[in-house]
């Protein structure tokens, strides 16, 4: 899965990527609409397992393993954002020449990203966290406000309790990297 290109000892073929893709909830009539874009995002059509969202009612929330090129996760996110009315994570796995990624969105604050490392932790850059010192100044409060924006808790605060909905859903395993 993913283009290949010509270098002088002959066909290499591009990298691929997976990852996760949570929809946590979504209004029922845009389920076909939300599988239409992933499918767009990653050149082949997908189909979903919808199930009830038991938090938020007439929702809808569904789990897909992806597979395609590096980047095939910001596409999937880039899709999806903006729809006001979804709440999604996607995640890249990192490969052998790209780093991972976290995505999340929600309607009240849009789209969060983060690189990832291979055991799947935020990877908060130190030029952002030299930022975070300086505005902080000496107010560990304000230290504390602006690595808890870094680390994109805000999402994963809203996010938390459409994560867990319930029994008989399927179970998603994580990749091996490397």
């Amino acid at each position: 899965m993913g283009k290949s290109h010509l270098t002088d000892g002959g066909i290499v073929a591009a990298a691929t990527a997976r990852g996760v893709l949570f929809v946590h909830s979504s209004p029922r009539a845009l389920c076909p609409h939300v599988e239409w874009a992933v499918g767009r995002a990653l050149g082949h059509a997908v189909n979903f397992a919808w199930v009830a969202q038991p938090v938020l009612s007439g929702a809808q929330r569904t789990e897909f393993s992806w597979q395609g090129d590096e980047g095939a996760g910001a596409r999937i996110a880039s899709a999806l954002r903006g729809w006001e009315h979804l709440r999604y994570e996607v995640t890249e796995d990192p490969g052998e020449t790209n780093d991972g990624g976290r995505w999340m969105h929600t309607p009240d604050l849009g789209v969060f990203f983060a690189q990832t490392d291979t055991a799947g932790n935020t990877v908060v850059p130190e030029d952002r966290i030299r930022y975070a010192m300086d505005i902080a100044g000496s107010n560990a409060l304000e230290l504390h406000r602006e690595l808890r924006l870094a680390l994109g808790q805000a999402w994963d605060d809203e996010l938390e309790p459409f994560r867990y909905s319930g029994e008989g859903n399927p179970v998603v395993w994580l990749h091996k990297v490397g």
